[in-house]
């Protein structure tokens, strides 16, 4: 699409996504993750969201792309086996260690995404290993060391703005990707639950800006 990918945007060098843009941006794959879950009888299972599966277009609207290795539930089935695996990083562990594919799966990757987008470390980063990943650095920083974990450029472009509400906001966002990052897949959010939450979020940050 013509505006690349979230990836690209992430990690670029020339530009930097606001606070409102990577909270709409999360807001429409969550959107997109609710018709895969709930859209049709026989839900969908995407198996590999990665912000590099994340399309923008024109207008800055997000698109959930590349379903390569997305599985389709058969009515009143909530789980299935597979051997085909994700992107390191992202993939829940139940889907790692047993094939396990569900929804819960989708929203352990969109939680590490969230995580991802607003303190611009991916999963892999050669700064995690088996003692410490990307969940456990974010668990371990809240919320006294927000500003130490949060992407430098997101927060040298909310300087204009009351830098304490939006920290809150930051706190709010991050708890949300800890609870899709559950180990226990049950204890996960569900799509339509953070939904809430994220636009809840939105509406509290445009109530700030237009003071």
């Amino acid at each position: 699409m013509s505006n690349g990918n979230l990836e690209m945007w992430l990690y670029s060098h020339n530009s930097c996504l606001n606070l409102l843009q990577r909270i709409d941006i999360m807001i429409d794959v969550a959107l997109a993750l609710e018709y895969l879950h709930y859209g049709q009888l026989e839900l969908v299972v995407h198996c590999d969201l990665k912000p590099s599966n994340v399309l923008l277009d024109e207008d800055m609207v997000a698109h959930v792309a590349d379903f390569g290795i997305a599985k389709i539930l058969a009515e009143n089935k909530t789980a299935t086996q597979t051997k085909t695996l994700g992107t390191i990083g992202y993939i829940a562990p139940e889907y790692g260690s047993e094939g396990r594919v569900s929804t819960n799966g989708d929203i352990y990757s969109y939680g590490m995404m969230l995580l991802e987008a607003f303190t611009r470390k991916k999963p892999t980063d050669e700064m995690f290993s088996a003692e410490i990943n990307l969940r456990q650095w974010v668990s371990a920083s809240l919320p006294n060391k927000i500003r130490e974990i949060v992407d430098g450029g997101l927060l040298r472009m909310q300087n204009g703005s009351d830098m304490v509400t939006s920290q809150s906001i930051l706190l709010a966002i991050l708890q949300l990707g800890l609870e899709c990052t559950s180990d226990i897949p049950m204890e996960r959010s569900d799509i339509k639950m953070v939904l809430v939450k994220l636009n809840r979020i939105r509406k509290q940050l445009l109530h700030i800006q237009s003071i």
